[in-house]
This record gives C-alpha cells, structure tokens and sequence, in this order.
C-alpha cells in the first residue's frame, strides 16, 4: 500500500512536468505533426496500439482478482470500458484523419503512460479502496456518474462534429460552429476532462484523482495549442471564442 502511494506521488511529480513542457513544446500528432521525431507509422495504428492497454489491461487486471470483486467494481469496469472500447476501436476507424501517419515515439510514450495508468487505476480501486455495498447509491457515485455521463456526450458529440465536417466539407481543417465549438476551441478536451473528473468523483478514490491531474496536465495545453494554431491558420476565426473554459480561457 505504502508502495502504491508512493508510485502514485511519484507519477503526479511526472504529470506536473509534463504539464510544464507542454506549453513550450506540443506533442507531435495530429495538425501538430512536425518532422524531427523518428519513424512515423500509420495514424490508425499508432492509435490502436497506443490506447489498447485501456482496454485489454484492465480486463486482464480485472480478471485476476474477478473472485474478489464486488458489483460495484464491475460497474466501474463496465463504466471505463464504455470509453475506451469507443476510444480504441470504433473512433480511429471513423475519424478521416488529416495526417495518416504519427512518429512511432508518440505511439509508444502514449502506450507506456497507459500502461502505468491502468495499473494505477485498477490496483488502487479494484484492490486498495474499499466501497459499501450500497455505494451504487451513494451521492459520490450519483454524482460522479452524472458528471462522467455528461463529459463523455461532450465528448464525443464534439468529435463526431469534426467527423460530420470533414465528410460534408472534404479533407483537411475547417472552423467548426456547432454544439461547443460556439464558445470553445476544443470541446472535445473540455468534455474529456470533465469525464475524468466524474470518475474521480464516482470512484472516490486517489487513482480517480492522479488521473484527472494526467488528463488536465495532457489536454489543457494541448487546447491552448490547438487555439492558437486556429487562429494563425484561420484570419476569420471568432476572436471571441475560447481555448478550453467558456468565457475563461
């Protein structure tokens, strides 16, 4: 246990700095792709393996100790799955992706953060906290799920606006005007933070806080990115909308 807490505050120190870096470099995916960062491979590829532990990491996870579990543990596993079983293998297949290659360096960081993640996220609730048997009824549980539920629609709405765009309009980038996209320049972070935090919430757990901390450390700068680089790229684009938080930033 002392063990975990300790891996635990070590990984936060880790996000921090990744938090700090990536305000003056952005990861090198997607439209900020840049040369200078090894063998690239394809963009599906490279997504499919890089959020695959998500998935066949925590089932295995889950698998092990499946005797012990108590209900609850398999709603959180059926919750978390609900998310990364669209985010592995139904969303990379439909998304036309602008640039269809990523250099494999960012395939394999991504799947080693998600390798020490899972295992964060499944020993600390799986086998270190503790929940009633009426948790399911709990307001943390209520609530979290609410707020989980909510960032996932957020979510996903956001990037199926893309998707809808691009086959409407054809390859390439456009400025987006629907849903969030009104107010924001990446929704689709937004509502993912928002998730995260719902788990944290429903979960009420340390593994539930050091990855919303990861989350944010990865999307909020990835949005600033992301805002900035529409507005240099677009002279039309709405001076008024923000990067991540309406009305905010």
């Amino acid at each position: 246990m002392n063990t975990f807490y300790i891996l635990s505050f070590i990984w936060v120190l880790i996000g921090i700095g990744t938090f700090a870096y990536l305000f003056f470099e952005s990861a090198p995916y997607g439209r900020h792709i840049k040369d200078g960062w090894g063998i690239e491979i394809p963009a599906r590829l490279g997504w499919v393996v890089m959020e695959s532990p998500c998935v066949i990491l925590m089932i295995i996870y889950a698998l092990i100790v499946r005797d012990q579990l108590q209900i609850i543990h398999k709603i959180f596993l059926v919750i978390w799955l609900s998310h990364y079983i669209h985010r592995t293998f139904i969303y990379p297949f439909l998304i036309e992706m602008t640039n269809p290659k990523m250099p494999i360096s960012i395939a394999f960081s991504a799947f080693f953060f998600n390798l020490v993640n899972v295992s964060i996220q499944a020993f600390g609730i799986f086998y270190f906290t503790q929940y009633s048997e009426n948790w399911i009824s709990s307001p943390a549980f209520i609530v979290g799920l609410s707020i989980f539920l909510l960032g996932m629609y957020i979510n996903i709405r956001s990037d199926y606006i893309i998707m809808g765009m691009k086959k409407k309009k054809g390859p390439g980038y456009h400025i987006p005007n629907a849903f969030l996209y009104k107010y924001l320049s990446a929704p689709n972070y937004f509502g993912e933070i928002i998730e995260w935090l719902g788990w944290a919430v429903l979960t009420w757990s340390l593994s539930g806080i050091v990855f919303l901390i990861w989350v944010i450390a990865n999307l909020f700068p990835r949005a600033l990115s992301h805002h900035k680089w529409y507005k240099e790229k677009f002279s039309d684009y709405p001076k008024n909308r923000k990067a991540i938080i309406p009305g905010i930033i």
